[in-house]
């Protein structure tokens, strides 16, 4: 990997270690809110009860806890290059009382794993982030055994996802940030529909296919929302700590009005939507 991935690597590293405890404490919400796209990765990939599962990207620990409740005579391995996410999976594994599941610090671009070691691979919103990501790919194939299968989940396009824009869009419409360079890691940047089956197809994977998941952001007050995403998204946090207090009080209050627009009452249900893309070897 060159100077700059490597470069991209250690800032991804950084950025989740530093909002761990944003994402412990929203844990709860957030599990809740990513269950469709988890359940529908599940689906995809056909487990058995026997089978090695390694899930990439696991954070906190979903789908891969949720995985290792199937495989009762298997194991998961869960993988991420944030060991204080690590910490926050291994916390939640002990908590639900899954002795078969195993956290592990690595990156996808360089799995510390032998040739056609895993019955099947997950990946829940980790693949925008992923320095290479035809590398990443390839990294996945190689570990996974002939006949395995891979699912993996990314968002789909900003129209589809208010939870986010909420927020994003009234930051850029307010501060002139520069936009980060064409193909860095972003919440957007494997949007475009069959975008991942190509990178499948090219480390050589087969049987792909993609399907579209929705889910809801439901919060008690916009209030709660502003507080969850400004806790757990680096990029607005980041953002606003460049905007004085009065754009800050300016930005939250439009992204107030604009929800209560969207929802036209007290209710506060905001759209996801994303893609799971599925494979085998």
């Amino acid at each position: 990997m060159d100077q700059q991935l490597q470069e991209i690597r250690e800032q991804q590293k950084a950025s989740w270690n530093k909002f761990s405890s944003g994402w412990k404490k929203w844990d709860d919400l957030v599990t809740q809110f990513l269950q469709p796209m988890g359940d529908e990765i599940i689906d995809q990939l056909h487990l058995k009860a026997s089978d090695a599962v390694l899930d990439i990207a696991g954070g906190t620990g979903e789908p891969g806890l949720t995985i290792a409740s199937i495989v009762k005579n298997g194991k998961v391995i869960i993988t991420d290059l944030a060991e204080e996410m690590l910490a926050i999976a291994a916390e939640n594994a002990s908590r639900k009382n899954i002795t078969n599941a195993e956290t592990q610090v690595c990156d996808v671009c360089e799995l510390p794993f032998a040739d056609n070691s895993f019955d099947a691979i997950s990946c829940r919103f980790g693949y925008m982030f992923f320095p290479d990501l035809l590398l990443a790919t390839q990294e996945m194939a190689r570990v996974l055994k002939p006949g395995g299968r891979i699912a993996v989940s990314v968002w789909g396009p900003p129209e589809k996802n208010f939870w986010v824009t909420a927020v994003g869009g009234t930051i850029n419409q307010n501060m002139q940030l520069d936009p980060p360079p064409p193909g860095a890691p972003g919440m957007f940047r494997c949007a475009e529909p069959e975008m991942i089956q190509g990178l499948f197809k090219a480390a050589g994977l087969k049987q792909t296919g993609e399907k579209e998941v929705n889910s809801s952001l439901n919060l008690e007050s916009t209030e709660v929302y502003w507080n969850m995403m400004t806790e757990v998204a680096a990029p607005f946090v980041a953002a606003l700590s460049k905007a004085d207090a009065e754009m800050k009080t300016k930005i939250k209050g439009e992204v107030f009005q604009k929800i209560k627009e969207k929802m036209g009452s007290d209710t506060v249900s905001l759209n996801g939507n994303a893609r799971v893309i599925y494979g085998v070897k």
